[in-house]
């Protein structure tokens, strides 16, 4: 706006005339960017310039008051720095009389549009920057500025070299920089003074401007001498002074809990804060620039001019781009010769690079501004660095150092005064990326290497608040339950990457892309320069620097290549917040020492940890009494932290990541079945919640739920080292090792607490019964947390899958004393009474399964109930079992008490169907179910049976009672149903059928009497034996038992023969016996092929044993069943040849001829065998064979063979 800004400079050859229109947005617009569109065309080539206004503290416009001709400037107005109306709240800052710009003034911008920075928007700064940049060719004038880089976002502030060294001569800072400078680059540096001219320009300007807003020429006192005086020294003082450098400085303690704070020069003083797109570059820019308006203009900038001295190129530059970034479509200018107004002109903005004297290609000024933002987007890659951007006054030379860099090589390298700001902004741009909800994973990269930079540049003592803050924002990025199938596809770019572009190892651009800002030929000017531009007048050159808008693709956000990885990560930041918590805190000496390897004693530790079981339930109790205190906010904390402070905040938030970053790598563990190591973790889990419990004022029921979900993994993983005691070392050896991190953060657990309220839950126990019942507490504590408040009802799948491993952990233990009292009862010899031991054992059990049953019916798992009460009726035939060992064998009966025990597992049997409803809803539950009823039935008959208990009971009830037993038994027994357990079903069938026909043939054989009784027994032995001999024959592996129902039944028609008078009669039951006989043709088969597959073996393997012994086992059974079988077939051949003799001598019958001749044929050759002593077994197998398809081919018997 002053002419003492210009240089003289020659001018590039003049364009065509520029022409284009400039619309103007009002203030209450600003906020629509697509409200304000211009362009400039210069001759084909198109200029695009949009201005959208983001914040203006300027009163409406007003038209400017034309001066007469002649008005004296440098005569004071009467309102000349008064406050008015008209100026609104900005005061005098919109008229120039501001001090100068703060060197943190783009800090200030960015704070205020966070959103814009680090994505959006390329360049933030003063429009007094940006135009001196774009006017840098043209310009003989020195550049000095400081460069910092957000993301993609590049602040730019002026580094005013006079200023910095002047304080340097006071108060000692940057003394580094000002010899640096000296050595480098002006060795005879001096403070130059401004000229008297200088002064006389800036003091006719702000004249002129407060007379032309005082059109009214309303009369007020000029301000006396004295104050004209003031105002002038108090201009100067700003001018010189007024830049406000800050020195190193703390960080304002409220800068985590207030965005909003700003201190020591971070301020957005700009009138106007305006979003400028300048062909394809996004600028935020601040500009002071007073327009006017009203009338026929509805926006005009005021300008003064000295007559004398004609605009040059650098005037025309600036007011151009003053007009373009503030969209004001005309510029009026007024001309003086010695503060004597003249005249005015009015120029139209898109004309102004047509202007005599100061003609310029607003192509030209595109391509200086894409080059030095490539220039510095290429070259500035390091965020958290300060990097300065310096052109010596009258050199061609554009030189960029990196301050930071050379900072550190001081002794203190926070001398930096930029630090803090950049670290604060870095540290804004984060919070606020993270705020964002709708933000995407793919922004997280750009957040995390925000935030490690913002950690690389603050002091760990001197600024742990925001240490710690960053630290869990990292933790933070981190999603620790996020499915596995995203790790692999999360960041595809970055493989290999762990870090961003923001690191250390970071790659320069290639020197052929930009040869032109490698290291000049003077070692001595440029070996500290990061980049150089050997010539300013490579900036005009279209596209001289490739536009690189981001050094790489994307961010990197590291590649976890499993949970543990990620896991470690969020621990490792989790660690770094707390150590910064716990510096500020108190200094370590000032605590009591705690040893992260020795548990603090607790009272109740002597006598919980004897007890066992016993024991628990003193924690528990201890344990729920904790947890209602809870509930009223009780706060206790060791290192004296205040509550609501930041560092309870903070550890309060850190503490509980830790917890679920453990949880998370205790679950992965135990998906990985190493148990040891998920019980570490969880400890460590639950000894971050107990710290946090201790810690908190107010508990949230989230947090709550949390432990819930750690309570029950816990019971989770002590039941699954209690189901793999084999592999018990190496799990102690996973559970005793511990990582220094590890250690370190319990450390700063033991700060607030012992870290002992769940120690009951976590100790590694060597005792499967403890380790059970310490499962089971865990259930149940997780359980009572669910009931403390509503969680119970907010997350009914959490207290559904708590109860199902209540109810199993319940019927794991009743299960397990099940065992222990079978083995007991095993062990006990011929003991006559059950003891006490077993009795308890049996108590527990049942208490168990009956708490167990109703976790699944509270919860209408229906299947589940059902195996429980199985389990429960098994419970009851093992109490069964232990009655029937007492008495002697010989005189033992069926005992009360074994009734008792087996109907009362047929009851839980019965419930159990019940339960299920029908067999669709689990059939395999139900099949097991009807399997163990109908072996409970079984049993109580055959021991009926077997052990008849004659001295309570008359024979014929207990006939009555084997016989409904059986039939019940027959009735859950499924012989139909393909399955795994058909070939059972059957043996189980065929032998019941076996026993029942075995019975009614005893009763028959024995009765006397009544012949209804008689009948109805012969009836129903013959079906059974019928129906025994099907069974048996669809069975492979049961040919003895075939075989003996078939002698019974032959048995059972002989005994039916010895009552029969007549001949005819006798004949008849002899041939059914006959037919009997050959249908075990089948049996015999079986029995050979077993013999043979004996024989045979033996040579094949001479060492090996059979692979079936079966056989083997079952000669001398096969061997006496034959003997039988042979001597009954004797008997009944020779009964038949006597018979069929006598009747032929009365009627000669030619079937019966054939008959009678054939069983004379087998006869003599049975006989023959049988006095064959010599003969092998398989010999006489085979012979049998032969002779029953004899029988069957010459009619000795009415059967078919089958």
């Amino acid at each position: 706006m002053a002419d003492s800004k210009e240089a003289g400079a020659e001018a590039p050859p003049a364009g065509a005339a520029a022409r284009g229109g400039l619309s103007l947005l009002s203030q209450g617009e600003s906020e629509d960017p697509s409200a304000q569109e211009s362009a400039l065309f210069l001759g084909g080539n198109e200029v695009k310039s949009r201005a959208v206004v983001k914040y203006s503290s300027a009163p409406p416009r007003t038209a400017f008051a034309r001066l007469e001709e002649k008005t004296d400037l440098k005569l004071p107005p009467a309102n000349w720095l008064r406050e008015s109306a008209k100026l609104g709240p900005a005061g005098t800052t919109i008229l120039g009389n501001s001090r100068k710009s703060k060197p943190f003034s783009s800090f200030g911008m960015a704070y205020d549009f966070i959103d814009s920075v680090g994505n959006d928007v390329d360049v933030v700064s003063d429009s007094e920057n940006i135009k001196k940049l774009l006017k840098i060719p043209y310009s003989k004038s020195h550049v000095s500025m400081a460069v910092h880089r957000i993301g993609r976002t590049l602040l730019l502030d002026e580094l005013d070299i006079q200023e910095l060294f002047m304080r340097s001569s006071q108060t000692g800072d940057w003394t580094w920089l000002k010899e640096f400078y000296q050595r480098l680059i002006d060795q005879k540096w001096q403070r130059k003074k401004k000229s008297k001219e200088h002064w006389y320009q800036k003091a006719i300007l702000s004249k002129f401007l407060y007379y032309s807003i005082n059109g009214d020429g309303a009369a007020q006192p000029v301000p006396s001498a004295t104050e004209q005086q003031e105002s002038s020294s108090s201009d100067q003082t700003n001018d010189s002074d007024g830049a406000s450098w800050p020195a190193p400085f703390e960080m304002p303690s409220s800068v985590s809990e207030d965005p909003s704070a700003s201190s020591q020069g971070l301020k957005n003083d700009f009138v106007r804060n305006i979003l400028w797109t300048f062909e394809d570059i996004h600028m935020l820019v601040g500009s002071n620039m007073p327009i006017f308006g009203g009338g026929r203009y509805p926006a005009v900038s005021l300008r003064l001019r000295d007559n004398n001295k004609p605009i040059n190129v650098l005037t025309g530059i600036d007011y151009w781009l003053d007009n373009l970034i503030c969209n004001v479509p005309e510029l009026v200018m007024c001309f003086h010769v010695n503060g004597i107004v003249q005249k005015y002109e009015m120029i139209k903005t898109e004309e102004i690079p047509n202007l005599e004297n100061s003609n310029f290609s607003t192509k030209v000024i595109k391509d200086i501004a894409q080059n030095i933002l490539s220039f510095l987007k290429s070259n500035c890659t390091k965020e958290g660095h300060t990097y300065w951007l310096f052109k010596a006054s009258g050199s061609d030379i554009v030189k960029l150092y990196d301050l930071t860099t050379l900072c550190e090589e001081t002794e203190d390298k926070y001398q930096n005064p930029f630090t803090m700001p950049v670290a604060i902004l870095l540290y804004k741009v984060a919070c606020n990326m993270m705020m964002k909800k709708n933000q995407n994973k793919k922004h997280y990269g750009t957040v995390r290497t925000l935030l490690l930079n913002c950690v690389k540049l603050l002091d760990k003592s001197r600024h742990p608040q925001i240490i710690a803050s960053a630290n869990y924002m990292l933790s933070e990025l981190f999603q620790l339950d996020e499915p596995k199938k995203e790790e692999s596809s999360e960041s595809p770019l970055n493989e290999n990457s762990d870090e961003s572009y923001s690191e250390e190892e970071e790659e320069m651009p290639d020197s052929d892309e930009n040869g032109s800002y490698s290291t000049s030929s003077d070692p001595s000017d440029d070996n500290k320069a990061v980049a150089i531009i050997k010539s300013v007048g490579e900036l005009s050159v279209p596209e001289k620097y490739k536009s690189i808008h981001q050094i790489r693709p994307s961010c990197a956000f590291p590649v976890c290549h499993d949970t543990e990885e990620r896991c470690r990560l969020v621990l490792s930041y989790v660690l770094e917040g707390l150590k910064s918590v716990d510096s500020s805190i108190k200094k370590e000496s000032d605590l009591p020492a705690a040893d992260p390897n020795t548990p603090i004693p607790l009272k109740y530790e002597d006598e919980s940890t004897r007890g066992g079981p016993e024991g628990l339930e003193k924690q528990m109790a201890l344990f729920l009494d904790k947890m209602g205190s809870l509930q009223k906010g009780n706060y206790s904390s060791q290192s004296g932290m205040i509550p609501g402070s930041w560092q309870h905040k903070m550890k309060l938030q850190l503490i509980l990541k830790s917890s679920k970053a453990y949880y998370v790598l205790s679950d992965a563990a135990m998906s990985l079945q190493k148990y040891g190591r998920a019980l570490r973790y969880i400890k460590l889990a639950l000894q971050s919640h107990d710290t946090y419990c201790c810690l908190c004022t107010n508990m949230l029921s989230e947090v709550l739920l949390f432990l819930s979900q750690y309570l029950t993994l816990c019971g989770d993983i002590q039941l699954m080292l209690a189901q793999n005691a084999s592999n018990r070392a190496a799990h102690l050896e996973e559970f005793n090792y511990q990582t220094k991190e590890d250690q370190e953060i319990l450390h700063s657990l033991h700060r607030e607490s012992s870290c002992q309220g769940f120690a009951w839950a976590t100790d590694l126990s060597t005792d499967l019964e403890s380790q059970l019942s310490v499962s089971c507490k865990c259930y149940e504590a997780a359980n009572e947390i669910l009931q403390f408040s509503d969680l119970k009802s907010q997350n009914p799948e959490h207290y559904v899958q708590v109860l199902k491993r209540m109810g199993n952990i319940r019927n794991e233990i009743g299960v397990f004393y099940m065992n222990q009292a079978a083995a007991l009862q095993s062990e006990r010899l011929v003991s006559k009474t059950v003891s006490t031991a077993e009795q308890q054992l049996w108590k527990k059990s049942f208490s168990c399964f009956e708490k167990g049953i109703h976790n699944f019916e509270s919860i209408d798992d229906a299947t589940n109930a059902a195996l429980l009460l199985c389990n429960t009726g098994r419970l009851m035939r093992i109490c069964a079992q232990a009655h029937c060992g007492a008495g002697d064998e010989f005189k033992r009966e069926f005992s009360p008490e074994e009734g008792l025990y087996y109907n009362k597992a047929v009851d839980y049997y019965l419930k159990a169907l019940r339960s299920l409803g029908t067999r669709d809803i689990h059939p395999a539950v139900w099949d097991s179910v009807n399997w163990e009823l109908s072996t409970t039935y079984f049993t109580m008959a055959t021991l009926q049976q077997d052990y008849a208990p004659l001295s309570r009971k008359a024979q014929e009830q207990i006939e009555k009672e084997v016989s409904e037993a059986m039939m019940k038994s027959l009735k859950y027994c499924d012989v139909d149903s393909v399955s795994a357990r058909q070939p059972l079903c059957q043996y189980r069938a065929a032998t019941i059928h076996h026993r029942l026909a075995s019975m009614y043939h005893s009763c028959l054989r024995n009765q006397v009497g009544d012949e209804q009784l008689r009948k109805q027994h012969r009836v129903l032995a013959d079906l059974h034996y019928s129906k025994a001999g099907k069974l048996f024959q669809l069975l492979k592996d049961a040919p003895c038992e075939l075989l003996r129902v078939q002698l019974e039944r032959v048995a059972f028609a002989e005994f039916q023969m010895t009552s029969q008078n007549s001949n005819v009669g006798k004949l008849k039951t002899l041939s059914g016996a006959l037919d009997i006989m050959v249908r075990t043709k089948h049996a015999f088969q079986l029995i050979r092929k077993e013999l043979v597959e004996e024989f045979e073996q033996p040579k094949s393997e001479e060492t090996a044993p059979a692979a079936d012994s079966s056989p083997s086992l079952n000669r001398e059974e096969v061997t006496k069943l034959l003997s039988i079988f042979e001597s009954r077939l004797s008997f009944l051949l020779l009964q038949s040849i006597k018979l069929l003799s006598s009747t032929k001598k009365k009627t000669s019958i030619l079937d019966e001829d054939i008959v009678l001749k054939t069983n004379k044929q087998v006869y003599s050759q049975l006989l023959r065998a049988t006095a064959n002593k010599n003969a092998s077994l398989l010999e006489r197998v085979d012979l049998l064979i032969h002779l029953l398809d004899q029988l069957a081919r010459g009619g000795g018997s009415s059967a078919v063979v089958q």
